[in-house]
């Protein structure tokens, strides 16, 4: 009998490829400052800790930090009008939650993506899936790779932290996993790539959703 009986995801590059709305976001952010923007390519490198650390990568060095602030509030105005444009969910993933639940898998979310949009993509994109919780950042706990988000999850669940796997398609993830006593899952299809995920020692590699449902259907 497989020892997993929970599941923690990640959000953008795990369930929902969200780059290129994030992208488009940013780049008028940018334009609005008279900067070039960038492409989706170096925004995969930009996102996985927060909307103020990508901002601080997608502007230029010397940038003044108490500009910071506003720009925040500019991306935040331009992603709220647009984070449903090109999102969607990857090949097979909403299919592997509703094995996964049918199985009696426990689901959850745990993201840096800001908490209000983590919760509406979520309702959007996969309405028929029961989450024990879904969380985003600037809710009650600090942002990964700190564990404290996956063990409130562990909590809620009633699980063990053992008896869950930790999915995501970053270093972040994996070390958040890691962190909260997890085994870690990394997603082929992600943002970052296999280097990165072996770097931070990934206990199973994925390419597909199939593969993660082996993991617990197996």
């Amino acid at each position: 009998m497989n020892i997993y009986r929970g599941a923690i995801f990640d959000l953008d590059g795990t369930l929902l490829d969200t780059v290129a709305d994030i992208a488009a976001s940013a780049n008028l952010v940018l334009a609005e400052y008279g900067h070039p923007g960038h492409d989706i390519s170096a925004y995969k490198t930009f996102v996985g800790r927060g909307f103020m650390d990508l901002l601080h990568r997608a502007f230029p060095a010397g940038t003044p930090e108490e500009e910071f602030p506003r720009i925040l509030d500019r991306m935040l105005f331009h992603y709220g009008e647009h984070y449903m444009d090109r999102t969607a969910p990857y090949e097979g993933i909403p299919q592997l939650l509703s094995k996964l639940q049918n199985a009696g898998i426990l689901l959850a979310v745990n993201s840096n993506k800001r908490d209000l949009y983590t919760k509406k993509l979520i309702t959007a994109h996969f309405p028929l899936i029961r989450f024990v919780e879904v969380l985003g950042e600037g809710g009650d706990f600090p942002r990964k790779p700190k564990p404290d988000g996956a063990l409130h999850i562990a909590g809620l669940m009633n699980l063990k932290p053992e008896q869950i796997l930790y999915i995501g398609d970053s270093g972040t993830d994996m070390d958040t996993g890691h962190n909260a006593g997890m085994d870690t899952l990394g997603c082929l299809w992600g943002f970052r790539g296999e280097k990165e995920l072996r770097e931070h020692s990934a206990a199973y590699l994925a390419a597909s959703a199939d593969d993660i449902a082996q993991q617990f259907l197996a």
